[in-house]
């Protein structure tokens, strides 16, 4: 057994997220249901009963279930097919028009009951009790919408499974297996047997323990997993373990071990939807099966801050991949994890230069720079950028290490490259709050998109520089100490 811990998505961080599952198509089959949200304030108990009285102010829908798996697929830049049973009724309408709105096609089967709706009523941010409206459907019916899926065009399926009776799995396995078609589901109850022939289930750890056991150790964990992967002639199984993260076991032996990205949690309903929505949208679009294992990890860790059935788009997944590390490779992505700070109050610095040999005037000037407000920026001017400005024999070092040395700095918050002849490009899209630059410019004026900055209301600092420590007498001192040692 390989157990290892994936640490590193440089590769996947170099085209933004959206257009990266642009390429997938998913079809989302299964359970659909309406989510109902009462919110008001609950300030006084009932005279009649020993219960709140919730005033309700205002409401919404959102869709639940298989849906709200399929509204996560598409939520990511992926394209998305829903599946489902559905009544004759006025929630089925809004269900089928809300995934519409969000790019999602409803295929949805009519039948002569009502559409599985669940209503929770809330009082500041607290649920105060839920009520489901439903009736389990028969087995005719879950034949029916299997029949009726073609997976004509599609590059990956998922089986969202809540045990209300819409769903046949095993014909739908054979027919994506006839197809080539990764299989993703998110199983319920302890029948697994009816997922056979499955690339991937994505137990929850109750789920799993009841079917295999509890285990006592990783080890034994990972034995169990491979015991049911060999017993269903499946590829791979994704346990969920709230805060102790996730652990993929594949049937090669291999196994991975994801620690949990949630910060903050604000509610855990539908996390076990934006997983599968994530792996499926992965593997549709290529992407290796540790690889998506990941993105859905990053993915469910963003969507429990969230409060109710949520989602997770393409520029909130990117900019969490990114935060990680510090270094973007996407001006969009930063730009994006500079609007969730700034939309916190806090005020984004940004700072360019070209950090080729980073000495104690750079650390003093950086740590001024991001005095000056909440978050530091630091733009890089690429290898062939530092070439035309300084001479053909720099930059001393790449700009893959400079960023690494500046990412590891305390009062550096976030680095990026830019290829352009000046960052502006840059800042029109970052749009920083404080725009800073070091050394002896003698004004503002001298400071380039400084025009820029004021322009959108942010301000423009010039800091001042420590002395001789510059990159330029560095480097002019080393030589000058080689010269003298080949004399």
């Amino acid at each position: 057994m390989k157990l290892g811990t994936i640490t590193s998505f440089e590769s996947l961080e170099r085209s933004s997220v959206s257009h990266m599952f642009s390429a997938s198509r998913v079809m989302v089959v299964g359970d659909v249901m309406l989510d109902r949200y009462w919110h008001g304030d609950a300030g006084r108990i009932s005279p009649e009963a020993p219960v709140p009285v919730v005033r309700v102010m205002h409401d919404e829908v959102r869709p639940g279930g298989a849906a709200n798996v399929a509204l996560n697929v598409s939520s990511l830049g992926a394209k998305a097919v829903c599946a489902g049973i559905v009544g004759h009724d006025a929630d089925a309408d809004l269900l089928e028009q809300t995934l519409q709105n969000h790019n999602v096609n409803p295929l949805f089967i009519r039948v002569e009951q009502r559409t599985i709706t669940k209503l929770r009523v809330l009082s500041q941010a607290h649920q105060m009790i839920r009520l489901d409206f439903e009736t389990p459907f028969d087995v005719s019916s879950s034949k029916v919408l299997a029949d009726s899926v073609s997976l004509d065009g599609m590059t990956a399926i998922v089986l969202s499974d809540y045990a209300k009776g819409s769903l046949e799995p095993r014909s739908l396995i054979q027919k994506a297996r006839a197809s080539k078609i990764p299989v993703v589901v998110d199983p319920k109850g302890t029948d697994f047997e009816k997922y056979r022939g499955a690339t991937l289930l994505t137990p929850n750890r109750a789920e799993f323990e009841a079917v295999c056991g509890s285990w006592i150790n990783e080890q034994d964990l990972v034995d169990k997993g491979l015991t049911l992967i060999n017993r269903l002639d499946i590829e791979a199984i994704l346990v969920t373990r709230s805060e102790q993260g996730m652990t993929l076991i594949v049937r090669d032996g291999s196994a991975h071990q994801f620690a949990t990205m949630a910060r903050e949690v604000a509610d855990v309903t539908g996390a076990g939807d934006t997983v599968v929505a994530a792996i499926a949208a992965g593997l549709g679009a290529g992407i290796s099966l540790a690889s998506s294992a990941e993105l859905a990890n990053q993915a469910a860790g963003i969507v429990v801050s969230k409060s109710g059935t949520a989602t997770v788009i393409g520029r909130e997944l990117e900019s969490a991949l990114s935060v990680d590390y510090s270094i973007f490779h996407s001006a969009e992505g930063l730009a994006a994890w500079a609007d969730q700070y700034r939309a916190r109050g806090e005020k984004i610095v940004m700072t360019n230069g070209c950090f080729d040999i980073l000495h104690a005037g750079h650390v003093a000037y950086l740590r001024e720079a991001a005095s000056l407000g909440d978050r530091l920026v630091v733009a890089v001017n690429s290898d062939a950028s530092v070439a035309r400005l300084k001479g053909a024999d720099r930059p001393v070092n790449t700009v893959k290490r400079r960023l690494q040395v500046l990412a590891g700095l305390e009062a550096v918050d976030a680095v990026i490259a830019f290829e352009d002849e000046t960052p502006i490009p840059l800042i029109d899209i970052i749009r920083p709050d404080v725009l800073v630059k070091g050394g002896d410019y003698k004004s503002i004026e001298k400071v380039v998109g400084y025009e820029h900055v004021l322009g959108y209301g942010g301000e423009v600092k010039v800091l001042g520089e420590v002395g001789a420590l510059s990159t330029s007498h560095l480097i002019a001192k080393i030589r000058q100490t080689d010269s003298d040692s080949t004399n």
